[in-house]
Protein backbone atom coordinates (compact mmCIF):
# COMPACT_ATOMS: atom_id res chain seq x y z
CA UNK A 1 0.00 0.00 0.00
CA UNK A 2 1.07 3.31 -0.85
CA UNK A 3 1.27 6.46 0.94
CA UNK A 4 -1.57 8.15 0.00
CA UNK A 5 -3.86 5.15 0.06
CA UNK A 6 -2.62 4.60 3.94
CA UNK A 7 -3.19 8.74 4.18
CA UNK A 8 -6.66 7.61 2.92
CA UNK A 9 -7.63 4.60 4.91
CA UNK A 10 -6.35 6.84 7.92
CA UNK A 11 -8.38 9.35 7.29
CA UNK A 12 -11.76 7.16 6.44
CA UNK A 13 -11.15 5.25 9.57
CA UNK A 14 -11.08 8.98 11.52
CA UNK A 15 -13.14 11.20 10.06
CA UNK A 16 -14.71 11.82 13.35
CA UNK A 17 -11.75 12.52 15.12
CA UNK A 18 -9.78 15.05 15.43
CA UNK A 19 -7.12 14.84 12.89
CA UNK A 20 -3.95 17.02 12.40
CA UNK A 21 -1.42 16.92 9.60
CA UNK A 22 1.34 15.56 10.80
CA UNK A 23 -0.87 12.58 12.18
CA UNK A 24 -2.00 12.00 8.64
CA UNK A 25 1.85 12.05 7.53
CA UNK A 26 2.72 9.71 9.98
CA UNK A 27 0.19 6.88 9.05
CA UNK A 28 1.64 7.33 5.50
CA UNK A 29 5.21 6.44 6.71
CA UNK A 30 6.48 9.70 5.20
CA UNK A 31 7.37 13.06 5.52
CA UNK A 32 5.10 15.97 5.62
CA UNK A 33 6.39 17.45 2.52
CA UNK A 34 5.87 13.95 -0.06
CA UNK A 35 2.77 13.33 1.34
CA UNK A 36 1.79 16.83 -0.22
CA UNK A 37 3.30 16.43 -2.85
CA UNK A 38 2.26 12.76 -3.38
CA UNK A 39 -1.98 13.63 -2.22
CA UNK A 40 -2.09 16.05 -4.57
CA UNK A 41 -1.02 14.48 -7.73
CA UNK A 42 -3.50 11.67 -6.58
CA UNK A 43 -6.18 13.75 -5.72
CA UNK A 44 -6.11 17.05 -6.78
CA UNK A 45 -6.74 18.52 -3.66
CA UNK A 46 -4.50 19.35 -0.17
CA UNK A 47 -4.74 16.20 2.93
CA UNK A 48 -6.77 18.47 4.97
CA UNK A 49 -9.04 20.03 2.17
CA UNK A 50 -10.15 16.46 1.61
CA UNK A 51 -11.00 16.01 5.32
CA UNK A 52 -12.76 19.21 5.19
CA UNK A 53 -14.57 18.15 1.80
CA UNK A 54 -15.68 14.58 3.33
CA UNK A 55 -16.78 15.90 6.69
CA UNK A 56 -18.94 18.06 4.76
CA UNK A 57 -19.76 15.41 2.48
CA UNK A 58 -21.17 13.32 5.61
CA UNK A 59 -22.90 16.24 7.17
CA UNK A 60 -25.02 16.90 4.15
CA UNK A 61 -25.74 12.97 3.84
CA UNK A 62 -26.92 13.71 7.59
CA UNK A 63 -28.82 16.73 6.71
CA UNK A 64 -30.90 15.25 3.94
CA UNK A 65 -32.19 12.46 6.18
CA UNK A 66 -33.66 14.92 7.94
CA UNK A 67 -31.12 15.73 10.75
CA UNK A 68 -32.98 17.67 13.76
CA UNK A 69 -30.00 19.58 15.60
CA UNK A 70 -28.03 21.63 12.46
CA UNK A 71 -25.62 22.47 15.65
CA UNK A 72 -25.25 19.05 16.47
CA UNK A 73 -23.95 17.89 12.71
CA UNK A 74 -21.52 20.78 12.58
CA UNK A 75 -19.84 19.74 16.02
CA UNK A 76 -20.01 16.81 14.28
CA UNK A 77 -18.29 18.08 11.18
CA UNK A 78 -15.06 19.40 13.32
CA UNK A 79 -16.79 23.23 13.40
CA UNK A 80 -17.50 25.15 16.89
CA UNK A 81 -20.38 26.89 15.97
CA UNK A 82 -22.94 27.02 13.43
CA UNK A 83 -22.44 30.38 11.75
CA UNK A 84 -19.10 28.83 10.60
CA UNK A 85 -20.20 25.46 9.94
CA UNK A 86 -22.98 26.95 7.30
CA UNK A 87 -20.14 29.36 6.12
CA UNK A 88 -18.40 26.15 5.41
CA UNK A 89 -20.51 24.55 3.56
CA UNK A 90 -22.08 27.01 1.55
CA UNK A 91 -18.99 27.68 0.28
CA UNK A 92 -18.59 23.79 -0.62
CA UNK A 93 -21.90 23.33 -2.06
CA UNK A 94 -23.61 26.47 -2.51
CA UNK A 95 -26.71 25.51 -0.32
CA UNK A 96 -27.18 26.28 3.04
CA UNK A 97 -27.44 23.50 5.70
CA UNK A 98 -31.48 24.43 6.52
CA UNK A 99 -31.75 24.34 2.58
CA UNK A 100 -30.54 20.79 2.11
CA UNK A 101 -32.37 19.61 5.19
CA UNK A 102 -35.68 21.18 3.48
CA UNK A 103 -35.02 19.65 0.34
CA UNK A 104 -34.06 16.27 1.54
CA UNK A 105 -32.39 15.15 -0.82
CA UNK A 106 -28.48 15.24 -2.85
CA UNK A 107 -29.11 15.81 -6.44
CA UNK A 108 -27.87 19.38 -6.74
CA UNK A 109 -24.80 18.47 -4.44
CA UNK A 110 -21.81 17.54 -5.51
CA UNK A 111 -20.02 14.96 -2.56
CA UNK A 112 -16.80 14.11 -1.66
CA UNK A 113 -17.10 10.49 -1.85
CA UNK A 114 -14.06 8.02 -0.59
CA UNK A 115 -11.41 8.03 -3.28
CA UNK A 116 -10.56 5.17 -5.03
CA UNK A 117 -6.57 5.26 -5.16
CA UNK A 118 -6.06 2.78 -8.18
CA UNK A 119 -8.66 5.37 -10.40
CA UNK A 120 -6.11 7.61 -11.87
CA UNK A 121 -2.90 5.30 -12.24
CA UNK A 122 -1.57 4.87 -16.02
CA UNK A 123 -0.36 1.32 -17.51
CA UNK A 124 2.00 2.23 -19.55
CA UNK A 125 4.50 4.83 -17.34
CA UNK A 126 8.13 4.30 -19.00
CA UNK A 127 11.08 3.83 -16.81
CA UNK A 128 12.82 7.05 -16.47
CA UNK A 129 16.34 8.15 -17.03
CA UNK A 130 18.22 9.16 -14.03
CA UNK A 131 19.96 12.58 -14.75
CA UNK A 132 22.76 14.90 -13.03
CA UNK A 133 21.07 17.94 -13.22
CA UNK A 134 23.23 21.60 -13.46
CA UNK A 135 22.24 24.18 -11.53
CA UNK A 136 19.56 26.11 -13.33
CA UNK A 137 18.62 29.91 -12.59
CA UNK A 138 15.06 30.61 -13.77
CA UNK A 139 13.17 33.65 -13.97
CA UNK A 140 9.17 33.70 -13.80
CA UNK A 141 5.87 34.40 -12.54
CA UNK A 142 5.15 32.71 -9.40
CA UNK A 143 2.02 31.66 -7.31
CA UNK A 144 1.13 30.12 -4.29
CA UNK A 145 -1.20 27.47 -4.42
CA UNK A 146 -2.44 24.29 -2.50
CA UNK A 147 -3.79 21.10 -4.01
CA UNK A 148 -7.08 22.55 -3.74
CA UNK A 149 -6.52 25.89 -5.82
CA UNK A 150 -3.88 24.68 -8.54
CA UNK A 151 -6.30 24.68 -11.01
CA UNK A 152 -5.47 27.89 -11.67
CA UNK A 153 -1.87 26.77 -12.92
CA UNK A 154 -3.08 27.02 -16.90
CA UNK A 155 -4.03 30.78 -16.45
CA UNK A 156 -0.61 31.68 -14.79
CA UNK A 157 0.81 30.02 -17.90
CA UNK A 158 -1.45 32.49 -20.18
CA UNK A 159 0.08 35.24 -18.23
CA UNK A 160 3.46 34.08 -18.91
CA UNK A 161 3.52 33.60 -22.41
CA UNK A 162 3.74 37.11 -23.32
CA UNK A 163 7.23 37.02 -21.22
CA UNK A 164 8.63 34.07 -23.29
CA UNK A 165 11.60 35.14 -25.58
CA UNK A 166 11.62 38.21 -23.56
CA UNK A 167 13.24 38.08 -20.79
CA UNK A 168 16.90 39.61 -20.55
CA UNK A 169 19.51 36.78 -20.43
CA UNK A 170 17.03 34.16 -21.53
CA UNK A 171 18.68 30.67 -22.66
CA UNK A 172 17.20 28.26 -24.54
CA UNK A 173 13.26 27.81 -25.84
CA UNK A 174 12.73 25.60 -22.84
CA UNK A 175 10.33 26.38 -20.36
CA UNK A 176 9.89 25.32 -17.01
CA UNK A 177 7.12 24.69 -14.59
CA UNK A 178 8.59 24.62 -10.94
CA UNK A 179 6.82 22.95 -7.66
CA UNK A 180 8.61 24.99 -4.71
CA UNK A 181 8.89 26.07 -0.90
CA UNK A 182 6.09 23.60 -0.46
CA UNK A 183 5.36 24.21 3.68
CA UNK A 184 4.27 20.11 4.39
CA UNK A 185 0.44 21.20 4.66
CA UNK A 186 -0.65 21.73 1.09
CA UNK A 187 0.84 24.86 -0.14
CA UNK A 188 3.62 25.33 -2.66
CA UNK A 189 4.79 27.97 -5.02
CA UNK A 190 4.19 27.19 -8.89
CA UNK A 191 6.98 29.43 -11.14
CA UNK A 192 6.76 29.16 -14.92
CA UNK A 193 9.53 30.27 -15.83
CA UNK A 194 12.42 30.25 -18.34
CA UNK A 195 16.59 29.58 -17.64
CA UNK A 196 18.48 32.59 -17.55
CA UNK A 197 21.63 33.01 -17.66
CA UNK A 198 21.79 35.83 -14.58
CA UNK A 199 19.59 37.73 -12.64
CA UNK A 200 20.80 41.02 -13.36
CA UNK A 201 18.17 42.39 -15.80
CA UNK A 202 15.37 40.56 -14.62
CA UNK A 203 12.57 42.89 -14.53
CA UNK A 204 9.34 42.87 -11.99
CA UNK A 205 6.83 40.97 -11.93
CA UNK A 206 9.30 38.65 -12.39
CA UNK A 207 10.98 36.54 -9.31
CA UNK A 208 14.16 34.96 -9.51
CA UNK A 209 15.04 31.21 -8.64
CA UNK A 210 17.90 29.11 -8.17
CA UNK A 211 17.77 25.37 -8.30
CA UNK A 212 21.10 24.15 -7.45
CA UNK A 213 22.46 20.91 -8.60
CA UNK A 214 20.58 17.62 -8.42
CA UNK A 215 20.35 14.25 -9.06
CA UNK A 216 16.56 13.18 -10.90
CA UNK A 217 14.33 10.73 -12.30
CA UNK A 218 13.35 12.13 -15.39
CA UNK A 219 9.77 10.78 -16.31
CA UNK A 220 7.81 11.63 -19.99
CA UNK A 221 4.67 12.36 -20.27
CA UNK A 222 3.00 11.79 -24.04
CA UNK A 223 -0.05 13.34 -24.77
CA UNK A 224 -2.53 16.13 -23.72
CA UNK A 225 -1.28 18.11 -21.45
CA UNK A 226 -4.47 17.92 -19.21
CA UNK A 227 -3.61 14.33 -18.54
CA UNK A 228 -0.89 14.96 -16.78
CA UNK A 229 -2.09 14.50 -13.04
CA UNK A 230 -2.57 11.03 -13.87
CA UNK A 231 0.69 10.63 -15.07
CA UNK A 232 2.05 12.29 -11.50
CA UNK A 233 -0.20 10.35 -9.52
CA UNK A 234 1.39 6.79 -11.32
CA UNK A 235 4.99 8.70 -10.44
CA UNK A 236 4.42 9.25 -6.85
CA UNK A 237 1.49 6.47 -5.87
CA UNK A 238 2.74 3.77 -7.86
CA UNK A 239 6.44 4.00 -9.57
CA UNK A 240 8.02 5.73 -6.27
CA UNK A 241 6.79 2.99 -3.52
CA UNK A 242 8.18 0.11 -5.85
CA UNK A 243 11.37 1.85 -6.25
CA UNK A 244 12.39 2.14 -3.00
CA UNK A 245 14.20 5.68 -4.32
CA UNK A 246 13.88 8.41 -1.56
CA UNK A 247 12.31 12.01 -2.62
CA UNK A 248 14.93 14.72 -2.12
CA UNK A 249 13.91 17.49 -0.48
CA UNK A 250 14.19 19.76 -3.25
CA UNK A 251 12.00 21.58 -6.53
CA UNK A 252 10.86 19.37 -8.95
CA UNK A 253 9.06 20.54 -12.28
CA UNK A 254 8.35 20.35 -15.58
CA UNK A 255 10.15 20.85 -18.79
CA UNK A 256 8.60 22.21 -22.07
CA UNK A 257 11.15 21.73 -24.69
CA UNK A 258 10.32 21.76 -28.78
CA UNK A 259 8.22 18.57 -28.31
CA UNK A 260 5.33 20.79 -26.40
CA UNK A 261 2.86 22.39 -28.34
CA UNK A 262 1.76 25.41 -26.40
CA UNK A 263 -1.36 26.13 -28.55
CA UNK A 264 -3.13 22.81 -28.63
CA UNK A 265 -1.73 21.04 -25.46
CA UNK A 266 -0.51 18.33 -27.13
CA UNK A 267 3.25 16.45 -26.98
CA UNK A 268 5.72 15.28 -24.62
CA UNK A 269 6.50 17.11 -21.54
CA UNK A 270 9.62 15.63 -18.67
CA UNK A 271 9.08 15.56 -15.11
CA UNK A 272 11.90 15.82 -13.28
CA UNK A 273 11.75 14.43 -9.73
CA UNK A 274 14.67 15.01 -7.29
CA UNK A 275 15.74 12.17 -5.68
CA UNK A 276 19.00 11.12 -3.32
CA UNK A 277 21.25 8.26 -2.57
CA UNK A 278 22.45 5.85 -5.26
CA UNK A 279 19.93 5.53 -7.64
CA UNK A 280 21.35 4.15 -11.10
CA UNK A 281 23.65 5.03 -13.48
CA UNK A 282 22.86 8.77 -13.84
CA UNK A 283 23.07 9.97 -17.51
CA UNK A 284 24.43 13.62 -18.19
CA UNK A 285 22.26 16.31 -19.20
CA UNK A 286 21.14 17.46 -22.47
Amino acid sequence: MNAVARALWFIETRLADVLSFDEIAEAGCVSRFHLSRAFGAATGCSVMGYVRRRRLSVAARALADGAADILSVALDAGYGSHEAFTRAFREQFGLTPEAVRRQRHLENIGLMEPMNMERTFIDDLEPPRFVDGPALLIAGLSERYTGDTSAGIPAQWQRFVPYIDKVPGQVGQTSYGVCCNADGAGSFDYVCGVEVSDFANVPEPLVRLRIPAQRYAVFVHRGHIAAIRNTLNTIWNRWLPASGIQVADAPDFERYDERFDPCTGMGEVEFWLPVQGEVGNAAPTE
